[in-house]
């Protein structure tokens, strides 16, 4: 079974990966200035308009994020187990990474044909205008680039890495097994979770993220519009602003950082899962001109060659299969030839558009 870097590789993106010192640039630059962001950001919270925060201590927890996948596809978490203190390291693990000197995180750069590493984001080859961001992608083990960075140091944010990540797998069994709790699906319905549901074959990435503060962020993208290819996306963010969703009706709303709390997406293997039900959202940030937003995104997909398609419980005469079975390693290749048309293309039956929906 390939790797998830494998897989990376077999479908590369191409971006530029030499750009300037962000921090050091007193003026935007013409290759980073868009003409506008796209359609009006809604503030109105009075219209239920705020993106559902859910304590997973609620016995009612399943249902509420049925609810917030259904109506939203993202949702806010509290209570979900992972120490503050966890959350404090991997946030100055990235204040410390992203403050290197350019040169230096150079020494770690993202291979053309590579996933892991210092660079700028896949989708960038999408957009003919650069995002004010800078990314670290860790596949695996993060000890090769580590020691690119830190030589002497390495060992210490190796541990904080593997930590996180271990946590955060736990955490997306839980929230896995929540979402399909909702739509009826038991672990004896899902042979690829294994015997005991633990999704312990399932590939995932950690992408570590810089918003440095722009001098003219009302013409600047820090990351353009987009829906993930995974199943869940589990975000930490830090007190900084500028994560925004999209909602049919609503149009862009603010997804505001709620102290302790992590933010959930819906992927787009979990709307063809879901057979159409769960909503992969579509989600973009914006940056400012004050303060340097972080965050650190879990990307959470299955096995790399397991098949994905609607489940049959979701399945019937008056609910046709809405999608096309697909592994990850073949949804990626789709994905970045088509990039936010790709649930389109693996699209069995007409209907609601799949973009901006």
């Amino acid at each position: 079974m390939p790797s998830l870097s494998e897989i990376y590789r077999a479908h590369p993106v191409h971006v530029q990966h030499k750009h300037p010192d962000l921090n050091s640039l007193q003026e935007l630059p013409e290759s980073y200035t868009w003409t506008q962001h796209q359609d009006q950001t809604n503030n109105n919270s009075t219209l239920n308009h705020n993106v559902p925060v859910i304590d997973l201590n609620d016995p009612n927890a399943s249902n509420l994020i049925g609810h917030a996948c259904r109506t939203w596809g993202v949702y806010q978490v509290l209570n979900h187990g992972v120490p503050i203190t966890l959350l404090h390291d991997i946030q100055h693990l990235g204040e410390t990474l992203f403050s290197l000197p350019s040169h230096h995180k150079h020494r770690a750069a993202r291979s053309p044909d590579g996933v892991d590493g210092y660079g700028l984001a896949r989708i960038s080859s999408f957009f003919p205008k650069l995002m004010w961001s800078e990314g670290f992608t860790i596949v695996g083990s993060p000890l090769e680039r580590f020691r690119q960075l830190w030589p002497q140091d390495y060992h210490r944010y190796c541990d904080i890495v593997m930590q996180y990540d271990e946590t955060m797998k736990k955490l997306a069994e839980k929230l896995m097994w929540l979402m399909l709790e909702s739509l009826c699906i038991t672990k004896e319905d899902l042979k690829w979770a294994g015997a005991k549901g633990q999704f312990k074959k399932t590939c995932a990435a950690l992408q570590l993220n810089s918003y440095p503060t722009c001098p003219d962020p009302d013409r600047a993208m820090g990351l353009a519009a987009h829906t993930d290819s995974t199943l869940l996306t589990i975000l930490y963010q830090n007190n900084i602003s500028g994560l925004q969703v999209h909602r049919k009706g609503s149009g862009w709303v603010t997804v505001p950082p709620v102290n302790g709390g992590l933010v959930v997406n819906v992927g787009d293997l979990m709307q063809i899962l879901s057979n159409g039900l769960y909503r992969s959202v579509l989600h973009r940030v914006l940056v400012n001109r004050v303060k340097q937003r972080l965050s650190v995104a879990y990307l959470c997909g299955p096995p790399a060659n397991v098949e994905i398609c609607p489940h049959e419980k979701l399945v019937g005469p008056n609910e046709p299969r809405l999608y096309k079975s697909v592994t990850w390693n073949e949804y990626l290749g789709t994905k970045a030839k088509h990039f936010n048309k790709a649930l389109s293309k693996v699209r069995l039956c007409g209907g609601m558009s799949e973009e901006m929906s």
